[in-house]
């Protein structure tokens, strides 16, 4: 497992005195809530991270650090979601912002949905969220306040590369890169891959997403607003659980679905969700782990493939771990001709940068049994979709 750095160990120290707040996380979330502005009319939205951050603050072996990255969490969404709000009110015409056949890249984690991201983003009339937008969701900025926006989102990349440098070897991250929509999501299943929240993750699969997605529609449109149209790519590999809401607020979206063996995804992403919970999680319980993930991905696979027959024809493409997982030369065109783009000297040009792994990057290991689970076990929760993967396989 790995150890605490010591940036990590002397952040625990530091904010161990507030630590004690978490016994009261109503007060604690009045005091976030009254600092983000959150409009009282906005009830709904309120009571839902009101739940959150009070199942948050009752998750076992929560450390000091990981408290204050759930309040963190619940600031951010309160801060955006009444500035979203805001500037809707003062500019109506911005729930008007054409959001036109964008791309969305979806499926398990670890199937190369983030090469694939990125290389669909070479194009210049291709447009996708940077982290630092994210963060902090805006209209066309000052170049001072979006200065202070991007040092902001490397600052919160810098901190969890300090406290948890592995994590960067897994999955690296960059303010000034096109990131997931998993930041601007309200609801998400990040938390439940920073400590064990059981009754969020109960409420979360119980959820009608088609509020969050209209909402996350709303988020983009102020992000277009007032700048030049261009085709969005978006991407986040927790849209496979709710492809059905989706596409109700998205309904000419091309699905980008990438596949890779069920076997080696599991494992990955269990290494992936261990190095980054010690940063808020002491010990982190492996086995643990391995039961809710392979049981939260399981389920999102059955759903995606359910909802993927309602799927109109020519908006479902089928991406093979090979295109750019291992074969990107051969594979990029295959991907830009499917989703109806041109594949130009430009992008094959940029596309080794695009697939490269950052420098120093070093190797990822992993196996299924440090999380208590086996092959078999694995394969018969994704026996459906094996069938289907085999068949895009051999296409």
């Amino acid at each position: 497992m790995p150890s605490p750095t010591l940036a990590l160990t002397l952040a625990n120290l530091a904010v161990r005195p507030s630590f004690g707040s978490r016994r009261d996380p109503g007060r604690v979330f009045d005091r976030i809530a009254a600092q983000a502005g959150q409009d009282p009319d906005d009830g709904e939205f309120t009571d839902e991270f009101r739940s959150l951050l009070g199942w948050w603050a009752q998750a076992d072996r929560l450390t000091p650090v990981g408290w204050q990255a759930a309040q963190a969490h619940v600031r951010r969404h309160l801060t955006n979601r009444a500035r979203i709000r805001r500037l809707i009110a003062e500019h109506p015409e911005i729930e008007r912002e054409p959001i036109e056949k964008p791309v969305f890249v979806v499926g398990l984690p670890r199937t190369a949905t983030t090469v694939t991201h990125a290389v669909l983003a070479l194009p210049p009339e291709h447009r996708s969220p940077m982290m630092w937008e994210l963060m902090a969701p805006d209209v066309e900025s000052t170049p001072r306040q979006r200065r202070k926006a991007i040092t902001a989102g490397r600052r919160m990349v810098q901190g969890a590369n300090v406290f948890t440098p592995r994590f960067r070897d897994i999955h690296p991250m960059t303010a000034e890169g096109p990131e997931e929509c998993t930041f601007a999501l309200p609801h998400a299943l990040m938390p439940v891959s920073q400590a064990g929240i059981p009754a969020y993750r109960e409420w979360h699969c119980a959820r009608d997403f088609v509020a969050d997605y209209r909402y996350l529609k709303q988020t983009y449109q102020v992000l277009q607003y007032g700048r030049p149209r261009r085709r969005w790519v978006f991407k986040s590999p927790m849209h496979l659980e709710n492809l059905d809401a989706l596409l109700t607020v998205f309904p000419d979206a091309t699905l980008v679905w990438c596949h890779r063996d069920p076997v080696t995804v599991v494992a990955s992403f269990c290494s992936l969700v261990e190095h980054g919970m010690v940063v808020s999680t002491r010990p982190v319980d492996l086995a643990g782990i391995g039961a809710t993930w392979l049981g939260l991905l399981s389920r999102a696979m059955t759903r995606g493939l359910a909802a993927r027959t309602a799927v109109p024809d020519g908006q479902l493409v089928d991406a093979p771990y090979s295109w750019l997982g291992s074969e990107p030369a051969s594979g990029a065109p295959k991907l830009f001709a499917a989703v109806g783009a041109p594949w130009t000297e430009m992008e094959a040009a940029r596309l080794p940068e695009a697939v490269a792994r950052p420098k120093g990057a070093r190797p990822h290991s992993y196996e299924l049994a440090r999380y208590g689970l086996d092959r078999d076990e694995v394969e018969a929760a994704f026996a459906e979709y094996n069938v289907l993967r085999a068949e895009v396989d051999r296409d």
